[in-house]
């Protein structure tokens, strides 16, 4: 009865045996063995093409691919969780926006009209070349624009500019005295004889 058994698990063993030296599972193991060859290899590679655009030193780019081919298929995973966030290009992309950003920024501060030199929009008048950029409130005393009907700080109403514009256009006129050189702009005052 023991021999039964015994003799039951050798046909058993030979039947696994010849299965495991079977042309077709000889074929099959050695596909997947190339092809495991093939997809670690692989895999260094595209570890090193990441280190390049992602790393400047080549030092550590030749130790990222070292790392991508030692340890067969951990480490390219290793090389994952340390590689660096961006690559150099989107690095670079983002050193440039930032400083055309900036670029923009220092346009888009206000300045003199007359030096072009930078201003704080409270202030009254230009540090550098003295011209007047805004006039006081008269009751609070807060830096109003030329255009304003109403101080926005203390709510008082603002009276306008008593300019006299025959004096103003008086002074233009003296500026250009000739259109075309021959018809007088602005009829010149006779002398009288009384003035003289």
């Amino acid at each position: 009865m023991i021999a039964l058994p015994l003799a039951s698990s050798i046909t058993a063993i030979h039947g696994v045996h010849a299965f495991f030296h079977s042309t077709g599972f000889v074929l099959v193991r050695n596909a997947a063995i190339v092809l495991g060859v093939v997809f670690w290899l692989g895999l260094a590679f595209w570890v090193h093409k990441d280190a390049r655009r992602r790393v400047d030193n080549p030092f550590l780019v030749l130790l990222a691919t070292l790392l991508g081919l030692v340890p067969p298929y951990i480490g390219p995973v290793v090389y994952l969780l340390f590689r660096p966030a961006e690559t150099r290009d989107d690095a670079r992309s983002r050193r440039v926006e930032l400083r055309v950003l900036e670029q923009q920024l220092a346009r888009a501060q206000p300045a003199c009209p007359v030096c072009s030199s930078a201003v704080e929009p409270e202030y009254l008048a230009c540090p550098v070349c003295t011209t007047m950029l805004r006039y006081p409130c008269a009751h609070c005393k807060a830096p109003l624009e030329p255009l304003w009907q109403m101080c926005p700080y203390c709510a008082s109403p603002i009276a306008p500019a008593q300019v006299d514009l025959d004096a103003a256009l008086t002074a233009e006129a003296k500026k250009i005295a000739l259109v075309d050189g021959t018809i007088p702009l602005v009829p010149r005052a006779e002398p009288h004889v009384a003035d003289a």
